[in-house]
């Protein structure tokens, strides 16, 4: 996946906590949100981490859980875009 260049021009700039919360394994994946806007996000995740094709993206800071598709990635950049939001899964700790 490439990172497209107008992903680039509209996001703001914000360094928030994050996680990627995968329903199916209820697994938590821990990241820091760079830049977003209301249509997607781009994260710093561990170059290792398997990143799920969808996924829920929670913001503790927001108090939002936002379903998410992987557009991109890039060693430890991803790009997500938004297709909704829903409220955090119980099994979540944060």
């Amino acid at each position: 996946m490439s990172k497209p260049t107008s992903d680039r021009r509209h996001r703001n700039r914000v360094i928030k906590g994050g996680a990627i919360l995968s329903g199916i394994t209820n697994s938590a994946i821990s990241c820091t949100i760079r830049n977003m806007h209301s249509e997607g996000a781009e994260l710093r995740v561990d170059p290792e981490a398997r990143i799920p094709s969808e996924f829920l993206l929670y913001v503790a800071l927001d108090g939002v859980a936002y379903r998410a598709h992987l557009r991109w990635r890039t060693l430890d950049r991803c790009g997500v875009e938004f297709t909704g939001t829903e409220p955090k899964p119980s099994w979540h700790y944060g």
